[in-house]
């Protein structure tokens, strides 16, 4: 394909083409010097989606009507004639004419059954003779090839015609019947023309859809935009776009230079599944085929394989093979998103029909292994089988990620799949194989990559490829190792999948986010009143982007919705409602080309139209009627005038039942001009929560004297009574101290200390100034989930700052990792009534954290280790004694005879 150096233009004004026709083009164009002249396509509003057709320009138009192409094409030709442009249209077609006979317009009729040559020699000796700056119209070009018996020759066609046209300066509409052609008759046409488009009908509505739009201002946009009379209305709003594309018939990511074996298999299946709609087999051959391929491409585990034949079937299957890049298999993360869908489908149809369509694509599993091994990883990923060496490495292999490549063939298939999405945002999730299934959750452990999908096409293909390597490149980070190790998996099979979904939500501005985000658990392991009931679930709600319910933010707060008792809140007023709710939204910024965050109030200031009546309560403000009213994220319309938490305590119950187990899912709402909403179910998966069952605590009269620490108002974790055998105390006055790094030594001091602990034979506590696992050493001690995970109870004592309320964020990464280890939580506030705590206790005792870490010497005045058997009485034990329905927790000196686990 030529270049844009040269870019040929008009025919000046005045200009006789017939006294020009002998003349070299390339020659032509550079002496006009009007490289750049735009040109219009006749509809204004067309011209601004496309950013104005250029001199040299081919635009090729997919469509299903006829009457679509010529809806396009007699604007245009009409504003070429305007122009004093030479018209020539191209009629070889069956179909009706595109354009009514006019003196002004030349019509040519090349006959396509006398052979490729001969018609390719027509149409090049016309465009030789009208010279620079024509007007080219060409009937719909999809019988060519069937005339010709073969899509290549399509292909060829576009190779030796648009660069012609490119040469004179002139531009030519083509048109091609939507989803007719092989890929790799389209590839040359997508490769060669400055402009693919494609046209749809849904729901008796025109939708036209650029894929192709090259060297254009970033201000154009590959978006969907709905087309009424001769204005073009852009459609941001993902449930829209997610149906109108599931429904488009997009012809799928079938490729054709897929391995022999995986596309035989397939073809039978297809073909297995068509003879039994037929009637031709019975359904138990299908039920063969399905089990099988189940096991190629869906799990190899027999607990979700139990799921997997319950409520899928072969036709999910080929659903999956036609958006599916490469082979292998989709990973625990896809397969639960959809048998979520799938068990709503089939259990609850009312509420499957409150979920917003997914149009999620596959990156399957062997394009993991097969990117190992072509840019050189796989042997520092075999070095980290090794339970001795695994972290070696690590580094290095990060960086050979950064600069990793891919196949042709899955080249092929990313551009497909990104013309699809144009330019509406994505994210790359990971969907490793074993994330996400019964007892590995695997929570925050890989990345997920949000992209904004700005920019020109070559820019956002490069960024898809960087999202892809970033979350290739986690599982293969400290993290993951690290839980791996922890969870005996290193040597397990670890391919990493990934799922590719639109994101929800719409345009708002320059930013583009949900109304709503957030996690729920059916069973609610943590809850802070005793009229909340742990069986009827919990979710974490945020507006906008769900980071903030998902990733725990040091610097702000969500709402904690328990579904049988939503209006219940852990404030007890409505000043602390202010304080602790949600001030920031996380969002992509479409201009800046990346996710970022801001204050609601300036979404407020801003004028942008949300619905403030659902997700805040306005605040009395002094000031004039024209001052912004000042928001408080409560989300209390929504919870109350809105069947919101009834359908949210239906989806997760029936989940639930299904999977026969708790489980945890992530979701996005977008709620609607009329009042209701569509729900965007993004992920489920097994919770492995422990302590469903009731526990039965004794009254005890514990005497003052005896008591060593005393927190209410923050316990969170099922009740429990157990004996401590160790102690390990942060001195907050000696944290305080510390500089920045000093205080990251502590943390990885911890991790081993943590090492010594044998979880199984004794209960350690550990108790630490501010937040636990906390990236912002200010806030508290930024130890990994890793370095405290042989812990059983942990407790932040709230004196970093006298305004800083531990947030352990239901839902978060960090509290998933609690509920795997059936940890307790509990927060301490020494300056607060109700709570107590001794601190001479740890102050006094002795110290054993050298018998821990012999080398940790200079540490003994900020990490205390101690014992209770070196203090107390042989038949005196530390006891803790945690009420989360009360909200109460006691660490006291009891008798050693109590029954305790």
């Amino acid at each position: 394909m030529m270049t844009r150096s040269d870019e040929p233009a008009a025919t000046p004004p005045g200009a006789d083409i017939g006294t020009l026709g002998g003349a070299s083009p390339t020659r032509l164009v550079r002496e006009w010097g009007n490289a750049g002249v735009v040109w219009s396509t006749g509809l204004p509003a067309l011209d601004k989606v496309l950013d104005g057709i250029r001199s040299g320009d081919n635009v090729v138009w997919q469509f299903e009507a006829v009457a679509d192409y010529q809806a396009l094409a007699g604007p245009f030709v009409r504003a070429g004639l305007a122009a004093g442009r030479q018209v020539v249209y191209f009629r070889f077609a069956s179909h009706e004419p595109l354009l009514p006979d006019d003196d002004r317009m030349r019509i040519e009729r090349p006959n396509p059954t006398a052979g490729f040559e001969a018609f390719v020699t027509h149409v090049h000796r016309v465009i030789d003779a009208t010279g620079a700056g024509g007007v080219f119209v060409f009937d719909c070009l999809s019988e060519l090839a069937s005339l010709w018996s073969a899509d290549q020759m399509l292909g060829n066609f576009f190779l030796l015609t648009c660069p012609r046209l490119l040469e004179f300066g002139s531009v030519g509409y083509f048109g091609l019947t939507r989803n007719y052609h092989a890929s790799f008759a389209l590839r040359p046409v997508t490769e060669t023309a400055e402009y693919l488009v494609d046209v749809f009908r849904h729901e008796q509505q025109r939708y036209v859809r650029p894929i192709k739009l090259q060297h254009r201002s970033p201000t154009a946009r590959s978006a969907v935009h709905r087309w009424e009379g001769d204005e073009f209305h852009p459609v941001t709003d993902s449930a829209k776009l997610a149906d109108l594309m599931a429904f488009s018939g997009w012809p799928g990511l079938r490729a054709d230079t897929q391995v022999g074996f995986w596309r035989r298999i397939f073809h039978e299946a297809q073909q297995t599944h068509d003879d039994v709609l037929a009637g031709r087999c019975p359904p138990e051959c299908e039920r063969e085929v399905f089990e099988r391929l189940s096991r190629m491409v869906l799990s190899r585990d027999a607990a979700m394989l139990r799921l997997v034949h319950h409520y899928l079937g072969l036709d999910d299957i080929l659903a999956i093979r036609d958006r599916m890049v490469g082979i292998g298999l989709i990973g625990g993360k896809a397969l639960g998103m959809l048998l979520g869908r799938a068990i709503l489908k089939r259990d609850h149809p009312r509420l499957n029909d409150l979920l917003e369509t997914h149009d999620s694509f596959y990156i399957g599993s062997d394009v993991f292994y097969t990117f190992l091994i072509r840019n050189g990883i796989w042997w520092l990923r075999q070095s980290q089988r090794d339970p001795d060496t695994f972290l070696e490495g690590v580094q290095e292999a990060r960086e050979q990620f950064q600069q990793g490549g891919f196949p042709d063939y899955t080249m092929d298939q990313f551009a497909a799949m990104l013309d699809y999405f144009g330019e509406s945002p994505y994210i790359v999730r990971s969907s490793s194989l074993l994330e996400d299934t019964y007892g590995n959750a695997f929570a925050g452990k890989y990345d997920s990559v949000f992209c904004a999908n700005r920019g020109t096409r070559k820019q956002r293909m490069e960024a898809l490829l960087d999202c892809v390597r970033k979350v290739y490149a986690s599982a293969m980070s400290e993290k993951a190792l690290r839980y791996r190790v922890s969870r005996g998996l290193l040597e397990q099979d670890e391919q990493m999948a990934l799922l590719v979904m639109r994101v929800s939500g719409s345009q708002h501005g320059d930013k583009y986010f949900p109304h709503l985000a957030g996690v729920g658990f059916s069973f609610n392991p943590y809850v802070w009143h005793k009229e909340i009931d742990p069986r009827a679930g919990v979710i974490r709600l945020v507006f906008g982007l769900g980071t903030r319910a998902v990733d725990r933010s040091d610097d702000d707060y969500t709402r904690l919705v328990a579904l049988n008792a939503p209006t219940r809140r852990p404030e007890s007023n409505f000043d602390e409602v202010c304080e602790y709710s949600q001030r920031r939204l996380d969002y992509l910024d479409l201009t800046a080309n990346r996710l970022a965050s801001s204050h609601v109030l300036d979404l407020v200031r801003e004028g942008l139209q949300l619905p403030w009546d659902l997700v805040a309560t306005a605040r009395n403000a002094a000031g004039s009627p024209a001052t912004p009213p000042q928001y408080t994220l409560t989300f209390d319309g929504l919870l109350t005038n809105t069947p919101f938490v009834e359908d949210m305590y239906e989806i997760l119950r029936t989940l639930d039942e299904a999977y026969r187990n708790p489980v945890d899912i992530e979701f996005a709402v977008n709620l609607r001009d009329d009042g209701g909403y569509r729900i965007h179910l993004l992920q489920c998966r097994p919770l492995q929560a422990q302590g469903a069952e009731q526990v039965c605590l004794p009254e005890v009269h514990i005497d003052e004297g005896q008591r060593l620490l005393l927190a209410r108002g923050a316990v969170i974790g099922p009740s429990r009574i157990a004996r401590i055998h160790r102690f390990i105390y942060i001195v907050p006055s000696r944290y305080a101290e510390l500089a920045w790094p000093q205080r990251y030594e502590i943390a990885r001091l911890l991790g081993r200390i943590n090492q010594t602990v044998h979880p199984d034979d004794e209960t350690v506590m550990l108790l630490g100034p501010g937040r636990w696992g906390t990236e912002s050493p200010d806030l508290g001690v930024p130890v990994h989930f890793a370095e405290i995970n042989r812990v059983s109870i942990l407790c932040e004592i709230v004196t970093m700052r006298e305004n800083l309320v531990p947030d352990v964020s239901l839902g978060t990464h960090f509290l998933n990792e609690l509920i795997e280890m059936n940890m307790l939580y509990l927060a301490l506030f020494p300056r607060q009534r109700q709570n107590e705590l001794h601190e001479q206790f740890f102050l006094e005792s002795p110290n054993r954290l050298l018998d821990a870490v012999p080398r940790a010497g200079r540490w003994q005045d900020v990490v205390r280790v101690v014992d209770p058997r070196d203090v107390l009485a042989a038949d005196r034990v530390a006891i803790l004694l945690a009420d989360a329905g009360k909200q109460e927790a006691t660490v006291f000196f009891g008798d050693g005879r109590w029954s305790l686990p």
